[in-house]
């Protein structure tokens, strides 16, 4: 059985115009899937639906074998659906560990010095900054720690928007092995969304690509990887 499965997904912000129309996909327990496409193609659409920001506006979601309610943050989280959006959504003016607390208190599914302990050994940079408000860290410690605290939610399947917004591609590549390690050691699915597809495709297992809302290409990310040129010829809407 799949971790997260699609059927036929509609989702946008107007019933007559979706963004995303008739979506199909299936992610495997700790597969991570690159979410790939031009501006505007349904990316951060997608996730958002998925995480209940949105009513869907067609089809289903099942986590687990367990369909999901549709528009309801609190039921998708419920599911296992935790989304890292590209603003972060941090409480700036609580420090880095009050942030991880609260995340660690909601979730209730690990002693609070355990999940500080497993943040800082997925984050050792988050060390030194934990009693520091979070909107004073540098862009790439609050894109790790709201990571940390995605994870510390104990998620099934993590939604990533935008990992790399305003970060230099070295900080990103810090990032990505812990993305690796979480989904091999825990399971975890995962569907990032990233402009950088290099970056994207060096760390997924999958590329899926939207163009127009619906799914151009959707393969290995190795072997996209060998073949970027397919995938410019699918953002120009050539045949893929």
């Amino acid at each position: 059985m799949s971790m997260l499965t699609l059927k036929e997904l509609n989702a946008g912000y107007r019933e007559d115009s979706p963004v995303v129309r008739g979506i199909d996909l299936a992610v495997e327990r700790g597969e991570i899937i690159a979410l790939l496409g031009p501006n505007g193609a349904g990316k951060t659409t997608t996730l958002e639906t998925l995480a209940g920001l949105y009513p869907r506006l067609g089809g289903d979601v099942e986590v687990d074998g367990v369909a999901v309610k549709s528009g309801d943050p609190r039921a998708a989280v419920r599911a296992g659906l935790v989304l890292v959006p590209d603003d972060r959504a941090l409480f700036r003016g609580l420090s880095c560990e009050q942030n991880l607390r609260l995340a660690i208190r909601s979730s209730r599914r690990a002693p609070v010095r355990e999940g500080l302990d497993q943040a800082l050994e997925w984050f050792p940079a988050l060390g030194k900054r934990m009693k520091v408000a979070s909107g004073q860290v540098s862009g790439g410690e609050q894109q790790m720690l709201a990571i940390a605290r995605a994870l510390l939610q104990k998620p099934k399947v993590l939604l990533i928007d935008e990992l790399s917004m305003g970060l230099a591609p070295v900080i990103v590549e810090s990032i990505l092995p812990v993305l690796r390690s979480v989904a091999q050691e825990q399971g975890t699915s995962m569907i990032l969304v990233e402009q950088h597809v290099r970056l994207a495709l060096e760390v997924a297992d999958r590329a899926v690509v939207l163009v127009h809302g619906n799914v151009a290409i959707d393969c290995p990310a190795a072997e996209l990887a060998g073949d970027l040129g397919r995938l410019e010829s699918a953002y120009l809407g050539a045949t893929a």
